[in-house]
């Protein structure tokens, strides 16, 4: 059995243990000296029953009898002086042994028949004798008699030198002792289960600020914490912040650190929004020069006049920078702007037509690669901006053909789950080298030579699939081994209205 969690659970068990202890102790303790006073006072009363045997074996009690000498009438034949008389009770035992031999006649258990009778008895068995035969003279002892019970037992010497056992039945006092017993366990258990009832209630009452904290921590915990301005408004009320408790302390604890954790956010977020700020106002600036330096490389390159062959080869040069360094400018600014949380547009987009518009302008630009299509039957749509999402699959395509070796073949499928539809593009390339995999999608990452680079990779492709799939609540993922690359795009799918006639587009598998 697995113990319990929570420190509710723990204090509960752990009190109701000790009181269960506490009763058990009470109990018995309680029980022993209860079992020694009646034991003390049956002794008592056997001391007085084995006087009064001694004086009924002398002839009779004080002031005489009924009856003949030694005998008493009151309860018919088979009354004896020796053993019946006035004072000794109901149950009573005695045992002559004369001789060593026993004394069946004189020997029996008291058993009052009437109001006026002295008293009755009720003969003893052999085995009942055997068992009393082996009393020590003058000693008290708590023996067990077949067919009556226990008794406690006492021998002692008559004036005409016989052996006398007189016993009285304990029957009374372990039957005290068992009803003790009884209302004690029962008191225990009442005891135990309302004081279970009531220390729960007591427990979850002084629980509830923990409860309270570790609330706090909780919503806070389910924070993004990780981007974007952080509002971290969650603190521990003064009530539960109260320093003079454990539990304040505790309270108090996490305010200071909610406190420290605000302070250290707000101050990222506003590094990060200077660096954004940043890279967007250089990027738009660097717009403008670019161009012209494009246009100038141009227009040097068409002019009518002769141009020599190495100023030709280095306007073209020039042009051709410009160009990689405007992609890798609108890729900052891109960046940048979906940072900042710039919203996107939101319509419904055939993705089944982008992937295949995509494909198709892959093939043109990758004619050494093999490239392959696993679509549904019917049309895929999302919510989101179509030229954002053509641009994501551009970029991942783009990747596959640029860092694999001629002859690779690309596969890009669309599978419908649900509400969600996963978007893959997967190559048996060489694959990403370990040590690049967890840092894939960071930007300016940059593979080994094993994923080659002629054909000049910037590096934020893929930071910007990322960035581009989060902003339309999707997720990103890559999984690469030698021989398989995948990577997987989760978007929210968008069910279009049913088309008349219920016709869908075939599956293309080429």
């Amino acid at each position: 059995m697995r113990a319990p969690t929570t420190l509710r659970s723990r204090l509960l068990l752990t009190t109701t243990a000790l009181l269960v202890a506490v009763g058990l102790v009470i109990g018995v303790v309680t029980t022993l000296a209860l079992h020694h006073e009646l034991s003390q006072r049956v002794d008592q009363q056997l001391a007085d029953a084995v006087q009064r045997s001694q004086v009924l074996g002398r002839g009779g009690p004080p002031g005489g009898g009924r009856g003949g000498a030694g005998v008493y009438t009151g309860c018919g034949t088979g009354a004896v002086a020796s053993f019946v008389g006035p004072g000794q009770a109901d149950g009573t035992l005695n045992a002559v042994f004369a001789d060593g031999a026993f004394a069946a006649g004189q020997s029996g258990v008291v058993d009052t028949g009437s109001d006026d009778a002295v008293g009755c008895r009720t003969p003893l068995t052999a085995a009942q004798a055997e068992v009393l035969r082996g009393v020590g003279l003058d000693e008290r002892e708590s023996v067990t008699l077949p067919g009556l019970g226990a008794y406690r037992v006492q021998a002692a010497l008559r004036e005409d030198g016989s052996l006398v056992v007189v016993g009285l039945p304990l029957a009374d006092v372990r039957g005290t002792l068992a009803r003790v017993v009884a209302v004690e366990v029962a008191a225990v258990l009442l005891g135990v289960a309302a004081a279970a009832g009531v220390g729960g209630v007591l427990v979850r009452r002084d629980l509830a600020p923990l409860r309270r904290v570790a609330a706090t921590a909780a919503r806070v915990s389910e924070l993004e914490l990780d981007r974007g301005e952080v509002d971290l408004e969650h603190r521990v009320s003064p009530a539960d912040a109260d320093e003079r408790t454990e539990v304040g302390r505790v309270g108090a604890a996490i305010n200071r650190m909610l406190d420290h954790v605000g302070s250290a956010l707000a101050a990222r977020h506003e590094s990060e929004q200077r660096v954004r700020r940043f890279v967007a106002d250089a990027s738009h600036e660097l717009r403008t020069p670019l161009a012209a330096i494009r246009g100038y490389s141009e227009l040097t390159r068409r002019s009518r006049d002769a141009v020599p062959a190495d100023v030709l080869h280095a306007m073209g040069r020039v042009e051709s920078e410009a160009l990689r360094m405007t992609g890798l400018v609108e890729d900052l600014l891109l960046l940048a702007r979906l940072d900042s949380g710039r919203p996107l547009e939101r319509e419904p987009v055939d993705l089944t037509m982008t992937v295949l518009d995509a494909v198709g302008d892959a093939q043109v630009a990758g004619r050494e690669h093999v490239w392959r299509l696993d679509l549904p039957a019917q049309a895929v749509e999302v919510v989101g901006d179509p030229g954002r999402l053509h641009q994501v699959l551009a970029n991942l395509l783009a990747n596959a053909r640029t860092h694999t070796p001629p002859g690779t073949t690309v596969t890009v499928g669309l599978h419908p789950d649900g509400d969600r539809v996963h978007l893959d593009v997967v190559d048996d390339g060489p694959g990403i080298p370990p040590q690049l995999l967890p840092r894939v999608f960071e930007r300016f990452a940059r593979g080994d030579s094993s994923r080659s680079r002629a054909a000049g990779s910037t590096g934020l492709g893929l930071a910007i699939v990322q960035a581009v799939v989060a902003s339309h609540h999707g997720v990103v993922g890559v999984d690469s081994r030698p021989g398989r690359t995948a990577f997987r795009v989760t978007l929210p799918a968008h069910e279009p209205a049913a088309a008349p006639g219920g016709g869908g587009r075939p599956a293309v598998r080429a």
